[in-house]
């Protein structure tokens, strides 16, 4: 395996960082997780897109311009003859002092990772998982802002290991007003007479890529989506739920809380959003190889 680190592929055994980086130290950076497909990347301009828009958003300054990072993430496949892969991409603040001052780091870094991904196991897409909800609620927008995926990840932790703790393989988060806005790891949806709802950006989520592609799909296949605040009871009354994400993809939920969703099977509605989502992402992209003329 080759890493990229800062101008240079290279081998996982030598492929480090300073103790110093404030990426390390304090989670002072952003990151993106992204999927290739079929020797394709699944939205990379999206990715790097909301990249570069965290960035921003932390005062960090990239220090290769968007298509040259797209060259970049490419390269790291090829080099690793990758065509299926998980893509890590990390921008750290850099290498500074043991004090906060980000002025101290003069040079961002840039990390990225191609390898293979499984974040749950089969069985899960063909029965559906049992979620909980967790006290940990999900960070203030005022505070450290959702839409940020920065290296920050304590919160999500947090309710990982809360989750954990009670069985669950992922957990249900609400905001400070006690409205369920994520999962530790992936965005929410559900489905009632045949409206599928998901909730709204301002209420603190990070707007997930698949989230965007499969309320796309739901449209262009008839459905009527609303992103709309709701609480935990409309959830455990819904005649479907599922769970979107970039390792994830699309995910059946068939408990929440110990309450069966629907008749606790994954649904139809589901079933075929998994099924459409699964034939966009392969067949669509940014190609990692040449194509003859």
């Amino acid at each position: 395996m080759l890493i990229y680190i800062d101008g240079e592929f290279l081998p996982k055994a030598e492929a480090k960082v300073s103790v110093f980086d404030h990426g390390l130290l304090y989670g002072d950076g952003v990151f993106e997780g992204i999927r290739s497909y079929n020797g394709r990347v699944f939205k990379l301009d999206e990715h790097l897109e909301r990249l570069y828009d965290s960035a921003k958003s932390i005062m960090l300054q990239i220090p290769i311009p968007i298509e040259t990072m797209k060259e970049t993430v490419l390269e790291t496949l090829r080099r690793n003859h990758l065509s299926e892969a998980y893509i890590r991409l990390v921008v750290t603040r850099g290498v500074g002092d043991l004090g906060l001052d980000p002025d101290k780091c003069p040079k961002p870094s840039v990390i990225i990772i191609a390898d293979k991904i499984t974040l749950y196991p089969q069985k899960f897409y063909e029965e559906g998982l049992e979620i909980v909800t967790v006290s940990v609620r999900r960070n203030y927008s005022e505070a450290i802002n959702p839409r940020i995926k920065s290296l920050n990840y304590l919160n999500n932790i947090l309710a990982k290991i809360e989750g954990k703790q009670s069985g669950a393989e992922e957990v249900l988060m609400l905001n400070a007003e006690g409205y369920v806005v994520e999962c530790s790891g992936d965005n929410i949806f559900w489905i009632k007479n045949e409206v599928l709802v998901t909730p709204p950006v301002h209420m603190g989520i990070l707007e997930g890529v698949t989230r965007n592609s499969v309320i796309d799909l739901a449209r262009d296949a008839g459905m009527r989506v609303e992103e709309r605040v709701f609480t935990r009871h409309d959830l455990y009354i819904a005649d479907e739920c599922f769970l979107t994400g970039t390792a994830a993809e699309v995910i059946p939920v068939v408990k929440i809380d110990q309450r069966a969703i629907g008749d606790g099977q994954p649904g139809k509605v589901t079933e075929k959003l998994i099924a459409a989502f699964r034939q966009f992402a392969h067949s669509c992209g940014t190609p990692i190889y040449a194509t003859e003329a």
